[in-house]
């Protein structure tokens, strides 16, 4: 079994995860649906900098499109480290919609509160690097890539 592969059951989704990656993180996001996993490598993005509790004070709408959902995915990362670095925000909750080659999401989160959320890193952009958005044999469906911190 290829150990980058995800092994999830039904009901261990939607979850995220990280895998190692040289000096950079790798993030994966396991669920039903692609947004579903889309979603849950946003978390994994949070959790690369941050282990405290981010909470969901502020919205904030972000819209994108890619050709496939691959590049979809890539999109969408760098929506994310987009807005926390132009707001200097951390986001605890995300909402994906996607239809054909557009996703629309909403990212709910907070100002860095440097002192309290103590920051590992400054994530600076998903690659290409281990990119594979699509679904195992058991229908979960798994979006990973590796992101420049």
């Amino acid at each position: 079994m290829d150990m980058n592969e995800p092994r999830a059951s039904a009901d261990s989704v939607p979850r995220w995860e990280h895998f190692p990656h040289g000096s950079d993180v790798g993030v994966r996001g396991l669920g039903l649906a692609p947004a579903t996993a889309f979603e849950q490598a946003a978390l994994a993005l949070t959790a690369a900098v941050t282990s405290a509790q981010v909470e969901a004070s502020e919205q904030v709408e972000v819209s994108c499109q890619a050709p496939d959902l691959e590049l979809l995915f890539v999109e969408w990362l760098n929506s994310v480290i987009y807005e926390m670095a132009v707001r200097r925000m951390l986001f605890a909750c995300f909402s994906v919609r996607i239809e054909g080659a557009r996703l629309e999401g909403t990212l709910c989160g907070e100002p860095v509160d440097v002192a309290r959320h103590a920051p590992a890193c400054e994530p600076k952009g998903a690659t290409y690097g281990s990119l594979k958005v699509a679904p195992d044999a058991g229908g979960i469906w798994s979006a990973a890539c590796v992101v420049d911190v």
